[in-house]
């Protein structure tokens, strides 16, 4: 999800991050290495839905 900066974003332990860019790339999916901010690693494995589902039938 693209924000417009700066932006500050609460992470669910409490702590507090903060991007001073012009737009803030924010992770959705929980794949980034580099959490909360977007990594683009949602583009390399496929989505969590879809994982394994091949194996399962």
């Amino acid at each position: 999800m693209l924000i417009e900066g700066p932006v500050e974003v609460t992470l669910p332990d409490g702590g507090v991050v903060r991007s001073d860019r012009f737009t803030a790339a924010v992770c959705l999916c929980g794949r980034s290495a580099r959490y909360p901010w977007c990594d683009t690693s949602h583009r390399r494995r496929p989505p969590r839905s879809r994982r394994g589902a091949d194996s399962e039938q």
